[in-house]
């Protein structure tokens, strides 16, 4: 920054000051940059727009980010291996659950084929079928949410 203020005079704005924090920011990339020196504070950033702005002491208080949903929903049943999944014993049968329709812990939800073997997928838990996440015949990945028991 350049020349200080006289003893008992005012902070004011610094115009050279903000043309260097303006070069700093553009040359790390930075959104925002904030000083404080012998009681003025000075903050740059970059707009939406891309302008560049000098404040005055101002408190800023972030708000907190809302905080995103992290993991399956409750009552989600995973798969527990890679492989095929069939949601019937063979075509053109039934298949082995339906959204609204109630299950027992240990009823065939669906079937998944893995190196040649039929591993049957049974109900971790009693409930209603919530929601069916897989199509029949469909590749499902290790931990792939297969179908919702509320």
């Amino acid at each position: 920054m350049s020349k200080e203020p006289p003893k008992g005079a005012k902070p004011g704005v610094d115009a050279d000051a903000i043309r260097e924090l303006s070069k700093l920011l553009n040359e790390t990339g930075l959104t925002e940059i904030e000083i404080e020196h012998d009681g003025a504070r000075i903050r740059v950033s970059r707009a939406a727009a891309g302008a560049v702005a000098a404040s005055a002491p101002a408190p800023t208080a972030a708000a907190p980010a809302p905080a995103a949903p992290s993991g399956p929903a409750p009552g989600t049943v995973p798969s527990p291996m890679v492989g095929t999944v069939y949601v019937a014993a063979e075509p053109g049968r039934p298949a082995f659950i339906a959204i609204g329709k109630p299950v027992k812990e240990g009823d065939t939800l669906f079937i998944i084929e893995a190196m040649k073997t039929m591993n049957p997928i049974t109900a971790p838990r009693s409930g209603v079928v919530k929601e069916i996440c897989v199509s029949d015949k469909q590749p499902v990945e290790f931990g792939q949410a297969l179908c919702v028991i509320g």
